[in-house]
């Protein structure tokens, strides 16, 4: 006889829907591009982190293609067992290459790089200090390192610094941040960072998941744009976004990433990814350093869209690259912005807690190289004429 166990699970989905925090899934039908199709509706896409536009880029699928002639697919293994194979090895030679590093070392996720990367640094005995806005890989990684854990204001050095001086006892110290946080777009405060830990001997990691690619001289991420690369210890990254590909990878001295390979439980106890998205991400590193000229463009237009926003009123917080949110605070209007751009063709996403704090509902714009000067004209076109029938 069935049971009735998992009926709390009815209501407790009517409490989000009455709130406006019920998500559904939709489903894309096209190839993730600057122009998609969602549920049978053609959209203008600013709702991926495909910054680069490299998702689609024929030269990724040829790459993945050449290597399953000759890798088939699957890894069937965990890298320390037979899963890790030469592409792997070749693409975390890449990765250190192009990071300026000792070794890099492959995960299958950025999720996963951080989750393990942060509970095999610290645990019991030991302080994290985690920025108010981190991202939840990040957060999830210090509950899971049973660590104690000081969540500092966002950016706010002062009460950081303060925090690092109640903590003399501690067997370690680690300072985790975003370089770039994903829903506010600004750029954490490295350099203070970087000060602070040679101030009270501390570790800092830094996760680039939305700066590699973008930021910086080479695309290295907001580490190289700020030039704190050698003070920063252990420095995230993920294939998934500019990249256009899967995966994460950690990047930093070589007894760093000995100590993860064999320490950090999504590394040890998770079958290798295929050998295919080793080529595709190697194929986009190329790209990245080949083409610099996608991050420029980028950086570029994401200043001229925050400028006609700005001009025209909307708070934008602090963003200062191609992530470009808009305050808008409740998430029942939130979405029914969301709901009307969608109407006039344009996907910008409405982003509600728990993924922002409450209060700070806002629509995400995420650019990519691929958006013309006309889909950013119209997109500003539409906002503002949102905003002028509304009581925002």
């Amino acid at each position: 006889m069935a049971t009735n166990s998992l009926d709390w699970i009815d209501t407790e989905l009517a409490k989000l829907e009455q709130h406006d925090l019920l998500r559904k899934l939709v489903c894309r039908e096209t190839p993730q591009t600057v122009s998609v199709q969602i549920d049978g509706k053609r959209l203008i896409n600013f709702s991926a982190n495909d910054y680069l536009g490299l998702a689609a880029d024929p030269r990724l699928s040829k790459a993945v293609a050449d290597a399953l002639r000759s890798d088939a697919w699957g890894a069937g293994a965990s890298p320390l067992v037979t899963g890790r194979s030469q592409r792997h090895a070749e693409l975390e030679r890449a990765i250190a290459r192009f990071e300026g590093t000792e070794a890099a070392l492959l995960f299958p996720t950025g999720f996963a790089a951080n989750t393990g990367t942060i509970a095999a640094l610290v645990g019991r005995g030991d302080v994290v200090f985690s920025d108010q806005k981190n991202h939840a890989s990040i957060i999830d990684g210090c509950r899971l390192s049973r660590a104690h854990v000081e969540v500092y204001p966002h950016a706010d050095v002062d009460a950081l610094q303060t925090a690092l001086k109640s903590s003399g006892a501690a067997r370690r110290r680690l300072i985790a941040t975003d370089g770039l946080f994903s829903m506010d777009g600004d750029i954490a405060p490295l350099a203070a960072l970087c000060q602070l830990t040679e101030e009270h001997d501390a570790m800092l990691l830094v996760d680039e998941a939305h700066a590699t690619g973008v930021f910086g001289e080479h695309g290295r991420g907001t580490c190289e744009h700020l030039n704190v690369e050698s003070s920063v210890d252990v420095r995230i990254g993920t294939l998934s976004k500019a990249l256009g590909t899967v995966g994460g990878f950690v990047a930093g001295s070589q007894r760093l990433i000995d100590w993860l390979a064999n320490t950090s439980r999504p590394y040890v106890f998770s079958t290798a990814t295929p050998e295919a998205i080793c080529a595709a991400a190697i194929q986009s590193l190329q790209i990245v350093q080949n083409e610099p000229q996608r991050r420029q463009e980028l950086l570029g237009q994401a200043l001229r869209l925050r400028n006609g926003l700005a001009d025209r009123g909307w708070n934008l917080g602090n963003s200062a690259s191609q992530i470009v949110p808009l305050f808008i605070g409740d998430p029942g209007s939130t979405m029914d912005m969301a709901r009307e751009l969608s109407q006039r063709g344009l996907a910008v996403p409405g982003i509600r807690p728990p993924t922002v704090p409450v209060g700070e509902s806002l629509l995400r714009i995420s650019l990519t190289y691929l958006h013309t000067r006309e889909m950013i004209d119209q997109l500003i076109e539409c906002l503002n004429d949102l905003r002028s029938n509304s009581t925002l």
